[in-house]
C-alpha cells in the first residue's frame, strides 16, 4: 500500500484504434525508468487508472493486472507486436461484404435504402473477433481482489450515447466515490465488464454501437471520445493527486508545419479522417491547457484560502507522438489484408505508393492493426518518452538522471 502522504497517481489512456500501440509504447519506457530508479516497492505505479476508446481497453488490462504491471506490459506487449487486423475486426471475404459493401451501398444507392432498411447494417466493419481477443488479454473478475487487496484504487471508462447524448463515465473504485453529473456528463458506479469496453472503443460508422444498461433502461454507446469535453475529469474525482497522460495524436503541429494532402475534392476518408482526429484529440489538448491554467491560478492563492474552493493543483504530465501518425500510417496500409484494402480504396483511402500520393491515411491509422505499424507505434513511444526522461523522472519524483544514450 502506498503511503498516506504520497500522492495518488493517475494514468489516463486516451483514443486512437491501433493508435493506442503508441501508448505500449510510452508505457514500456516508463517501466524501464522506474525500474532504474529502484522504485519497485508497489507492483504497480498507477492507482487510478482511467482509459477511453482504445485506451479503456488498455486501462482494463492494466488494471487487471495491478499486482504485477511489468508482467502486464510484456503481455500486451506481445499482442502488438504481433497484431493482425483480423484479431480485431473480420478480413474476410464474406465478412466485409456482410458489413462494409453493405453500409457502402447504403450511404451511395438511394434506391437501394428500402431493401437495407431490412438489412439494417450496423457499422462498415465486424469486430466480433475483438471480443474473443479481450477474453484472452483481460480478466475483469480479477479487479474485486486487486482492489481489496490495495494494489487498484479505482478504474474507470468512458463511452457516448447515441440514445441520449450523454457522455457516461462508468467507474469502479476501492472506496465509495459519490457519482458526478455535470451538464451532458455523468458518471455511473459498477463492476466494469466487457460490453463496456467494447462501447468505448466503437469508433463511429467503423464498429457497432454497444447496448449498456443505464438507470432502469439501456441505451445504445459508442466511442468515449466522442462528446468528451473534459477527458481528464474523471481522474480527478477519482482521487488522482498527479495525472500522467498519453495522448495517441500529436497535440500541436510545429509553427509553419503543413501535411502533404493530395489537391482536389477531398474524398470520404480525409473527411473521416479529419473528424476522428477531431474526436480524439481536441478536447484532450483543451482540457490539458484548462487544468494547467487552473493550477497556475492555484498557485497565486494562499493554501488557507483554496480550502474553500473545492479546487487543488493537480500535476499533470502529457506525453503525446512527437510524429504525425498519419504518415506513419501511410507506409503500412499495403500491411492491411486485400479485402479491407479494397473496401478503404472505395472511400479514398490510398497508400504512399499511390501514384497520386497517400490519401485517408489519417482514417487508415486508426484501423491498421498490423504489426509493423504497431512495432513502428511502439518504438516511437519509448523514443518520445526517453527524449522526456527528466520530466518523467520529475513528474514521479524519482533522481533526474541524464538522458538516454
Amino acid at each position: 500500500m502506498p503511503e498516506p502522504t504520497a500522492p495518488c497517481t493517475g494514468l489516463l489512456l486516451t483514443g486512437g484504434g491501433a493508435r493506442a500501440a503508441y501508448q505500449v509504447g510510452v508505457l514500456r519506457a516508463i517501466g524501464r525508468l522506474r525500474r532504474e530508479a529502484g522504485d519497485t516497492a508497489l507492483p504497480s505505479p498507477y492507482q487510478v487508472i482511467v482509459g477511453t476508446s482504445a485506451g479503456g481497453i488498455l486501462a482494463a488490462a492494466l488494471a487487471s493486472s495491478a499486482d504485477d504491471i511489468d508482467k502486464a506490459l510484456g503481455r500486451l506487449s506481445v499482442v502488438w507486436e504481433q497484431m493482425h487486423a483480423d484479431r480485431v475486426y473480420r478480413t474476410d471475404s464474406f465478412g466485409v461484404v456482410r458489413t462494409g459493401a453493405r453500409w457502402l451501398t447504403m450511404m451511395s444507392m438511394g434506391w437501394a435504402l428500402a431493401r437495407m432498411r431490412r438489412l439494417k447494417p450496423r457499422s462498415l466493419l465486424d469486430n466480433s473477433p475483438l471480443h474473443g481477443l479481450l477474453s484472452e488479454v483481460i480478466k475483469l473478475d480479477r479487479i474485486p481482489r486487486l482492489m481489496a487487496e490495495g494494489h487498484l484504487q479505482a478504474l474507470a471508462v468512458s463511452a457516448s450515447s447515441y440514445t441520449s447524448g450523454q457522455h457516461v463515465t462508468f467507474y469502479d473504485s476501492a472506496q465509495p466515490v459519490a457519482p458526478w453529473e455535470r451538464s451532458n456528463r455523468l458518471a455511473v458506479p459498477g463492476a466494469i465488464a466487457q460490453a463496456h469496453l467494447l462501447a468505448s472503443a466503437a469508433i463511429p460508422f467503423i464498429f457497432p454501437a454497444v447496448d449498456l444498461p443505464l438507470g432502469r433502461g439501456s441505451e445504445w454507446f459508442g466511442d468515449g471520445s466522442m462528446r468528451q469535453a473534459a477527458p481528464v475529469s474523471p481522474a480527478v474525482h477519482l482521487g488522482a493527486d498527479r495525472i500522467l497522460v498519453i495522448g495517441a495524436g500529436r497535440m500541436h503541429e510545429p509553427p509553419g508545419s503543413r501535411a502533404a494532402v493530395p489537391q482536389g475534392y477531398p474524398s470520404v476518408a480525409q473527411i473521416a479522417g479529419h473528424a476522428l482526429s477531431s474526436i480524439f484529440l481536441d478536447a484532450l489538448a483543451v482540457d490539458v491547457e484548462r487544468l494547467q491554467r487552473i493550477n497556475r491560478t492555484l498557485s497565486l492563492v494562499p493554501p488557507e484560502q483554496r480550502t474553500g474552493t473545492g479546487l487543488r493543483p493537480i500535476d499533470v504530465l502529457l506525453i503525446s507522438p512527437s510524429e504525425r501518425l498519419d504518415d506513419l500510417a501511410a507506409k503500412h496500409i499495403e500491411a492491411l489484408p486485400l479485402s479491407i484494402r479494397a473496401l478503404l480504396k472505395a472511400i479514398g483511402v490510398s497508400g504512399a505508393s499511390s501514384r497520386v500520393g497517400a490519401s485517408g491515411a489519417a482514417l487508415a491509422s486508426y484501423l491498421l492493426f498490423e504489426a509493423d505499424y504497431t512495432r513502428e507505434l511502439m518504438a516511437l513511444g519509448e523514443r518520445d518518452t526517453l527524449a522526456r526522461r527528466g520530466d518523467v523522472q520529475r513528474f514521479f519524483g524519482w533522481p533526474v538522471t541524464d538522458s538516454a544514450d
